[in-house]
């Protein structure tokens, strides 16, 4: 038997001004055919449990398509219809095959399809045909659509966040797929949808209420006849319709089985969306709490938080932390002017910057300092253990290292880079261990790799495109009423037959 293997992923941002273009995926990962192993087979990404899953199970694998860009803004409309095109050449050339494992991110938004996984995986049911089977994975922050669940067999969620666990859910995808296809099960999968949308902050899965919340999906699938149960926490940050969280059951020959159980789950998140809304502490309030602390302090900057799609140049925490001459603190900006002019410099010499604050005034202004030129390095380094994302190879770009005195260490990057490792300060010959304070750009998947050097971790409602204030943000398109922008929402599912 021969499965495909398809991974279409972006995470769209609709609160950026700027579209993401072809370019951005070339810069990232764009592959056909054999070269999606060579990539990927060996990752801590779902696409590498797929291929060892596959094989594991006499199966061949075979690699059709892999794009993934950084998360940025909407997808344009040539560079969507340039993927379709890339992956119907690359599936015109698969042969024949017995079934397609997909990865959809869930919560990409392109300018023609503001559903944009529903699209893909619409169309690819369409060139397939009913009897095919299609299954895969999700990211938990999809924003899952009924146009997801109608055009796949099964498709199962990560259980983490960080990130951690994307070869399992990619070795758990390939086998149920290899199950289907000797005919010892046959998946029908089912979705709940409750009206409520879990702020950024709430969405640590080693915390409550999210602990308790997949502990409770974990028991659905020790349940007779439930073959996977996930829960989709959903990403704010893409003003469509489907923005919010959702509740899926993969069952065995049973419809009813799997929307009950779907249904258990939506209601429990509905009775615990008080416990969802997002517990906020401002600037001055973290600066207070982080200076009271023993130890390192890990701020996380949630305003800018590059994994959700913001520009990874904002000032707001550094400027706060120079006032009152906070130290030492290490912060990465992206700004590829400053990289050049440090480069111009030279190690060991003093240079003027106006650093970071460039990509649009919602993310602080330019800090304005003299600073001496420490460090350059190419940008690139491997991370050998699993982190956010699954990936193990980065790319920064020409990268420099700066210094304010004593107080303030900056990383320059030429290319935006979420901080998932640790490798992104040790690769320039920083030691992550030696500041009081980081600045990291994110909410929860840096933890998994901050955790061994930082002893508290606060999270900062800074201003920014990914602010996790969700009042602040100006939707159009999501459902109505939805739970808390509409605190008085009601909900209830109708009545079973």
């Amino acid at each position: 038997m021969r499965v495909g293997i398809i991974a279409i992923q972006q995470e769209s941002n609709t609160f950026i001004g700027k579209p993401t273009v072809l370019d951005r995926f070339r810069e990232d990962l764009l592959l056909t055919g054999a070269d999606v192993r060579s990539a990927l087979a060996s990752a801590h990404h779902e696409v590498g449990g797929f291929f060892s899953g596959l094989e594991e199970c006499g199966i061949e694998a075979v690699g059709i398509m892999a794009a993934r860009a950084m998360p940025f803004g909407v997808i344009a409309g040539d560079t969507c219809r340039s993927l379709m095109g890339i992956l119907d050449a690359a599936l015109a050339g698969a042969g024949e095959l017995d079934g397609v494992l997909v990865a959809p991110h869930g919560a990409a938004v392109s300018e023609p399809e503001p559903d944009f996984d529903g699209f893909w995986l619409s169309r690819l049911r369409q060139q397939l045909g009913n009897q095919m089977p299609i299954m895969g994975t999700l990211d938990p922050h999809a924003n899952l659509s009924a146009k997801m669940v109608a055009a796949c067999n099964a498709l199962v969620a990560y259980r983490t966040n960080p990130h951690l666990d994307q070869r399992a859910r990619g070795l758990e995808a390939a086998a149920l797929m290899a199950r289907t296809l000797r005919g010892e099960v046959f998946p029908i999968q089912r979705a709940c949808f409750p009206p409520v949308a879990i702020n950024i902050e709430r969405q640590s899965t080693a915390a409550e209420p999210c602990r308790g919340i997949l502990e409770s999906a974990r028991l659905g699938r020790e349940r007779l006849g439930v073959l996977s149960s996930s829960i989709l926490l959903g990403f704010p940050y893409a003003d469509v319709t489907e923005m919010g969280s959702a509740t899926l059951v993969v069952a065995d020959k049973d419809t009813d089985l799997a929307q009950r159980c779907a249904d258990d789950l939506g209601q429990l998140l509905w009775r615990r969306r008080h416990e969802l809304v997002g517990q906020l502490i401002d600037i001055p309030a973290a600066l207070a709490l982080a200076t009271a602390l023993t130890g390192s302090v890990c701020l996380l900057d949630m305003g800018d938080n590059v994994g959700g799609g913001s520009p990874g140049d904002g000032t707001s925490l550094a400027q706060a932390m120079m006032q009152q001459s906070l130290g030492p603190t290490f912060v990465c900006l992206y700004d590829p002017e400053s990289v050049e002019a440090s480069r111009a410099a030279g190690i060991g010499h003093t240079v003027s910057l106006r650093a970071g604050g460039k990509t649009d005034d919602a993310h602080g202004a330019p800090l304005e300092i003299e600073a001496t030129v420490s460090q350059l390095c190419d940008g690139k380094w491997t991370e050998p253990e699993p982190r956010h994302g699954g990936f193990m190879s980065f790319d920064q770009g020409s990268t420099a290292i700066v210094q304010v005195r004593d107080r303030l260490t900056i990383m320059l990057t030429s290319r935006r880079m979420a901080p998932f490792s640790l490798r992104q300060l040790s690769h320039c010959q920083i030691d992550p261990s030696s500041f009081r304070y980081l600045i990291v750009k994110g909410v929860h998947a840096p933890v998994a790799a901050y955790e061994a050097v930082c002893l508290h971790f606060i999270r900062v409602n800074t201003p920014g495109t990914t602010t996790a204030d969700m009042g602040a943000l100006s939707y159009h398109h999501r459902r109505l009423p939805m739970f808390p922008f509409e605190p008085d929402t009601r909900w209830s599912l109708p009545p079973r037959a």
